[in-house]
């Protein structure tokens, strides 16, 4: 099982929240803050809960692609998670990648995400990443908030893309340099 912790963000005197590479054993808990979005939200245009067999799957598929998958985890409980994938299979892409970002409902507006893309996005520097890109569900104030607090900045729109609970959203793309 993978420990390495790869940051820490102070919430308050108390309290730290380890962020460090997501391991075999996160997928339920990865999977638990998810279905959430799923279910509840049109941040994701996912509409089946999934289970932690499949995050874990999904996760393996990042790290296999040489990704980094993080989580942040306070009194050792996994309260978000954020994660590059690749932007476009095409050899030209490489130093391109879509990045990716939840955080346990509960915990949102603590300064989690953005320590995970803090840490996130210096590895992808590390690793020679040029280009981060997030596809956002519109309208999605948060999400704006935090990629561009990032640097990243609108690049697209698609109209009317995806339908979730009887309506049709838009979906945006923001992109930045690392």
């Amino acid at each position: 099982m993978r420990q390495a912790a790869v940051g820490a963000l102070n919430l308050s005197a108390e309290v730290a929240t380890l962020i460090r590479d997501a391991d075999a054993g996160d997928g339920p808990a990865i999977a638990g803050i998810y279905n959430h979005y799923i279910t509840n939200t049109t941040a994701t245009f996912e509409e089946a809960p999934v289970t932690g067999d499949q995050m874990q799957t999904r996760m393996q598929d990042v790290l296999a692609s040489g990704k980094p998958w993080l989580v942040a985890a306070l009194d050792g409980r996994v309260c978000g998670y954020a994660y590059a994938s690749p932007w476009n299979t095409r050899s030209a892409y490489r130093y391109t990648v879509e990045v990716t970002l939840y955080i346990a409902a509960e915990m949102a507006g603590r300064g989690i995400g953005a320590g995970l893309y803090d840490t996130l996005f210096e590895r992808l520097r590390s690793e020679g990443y040029r280009t981060v890109i997030a596809v956002i569900t519109l309208p999605n104030p948060a999400s704006i908030r935090i990629h561009e607090k990032f640097g990243l900045q609108p690049a697209g729109l698609l109209p009317r893309v995806g339908q979730k609970f009887g309506e049709w959203y838009d979906v945006g793309i923001w992109c930045g340099a690392l």
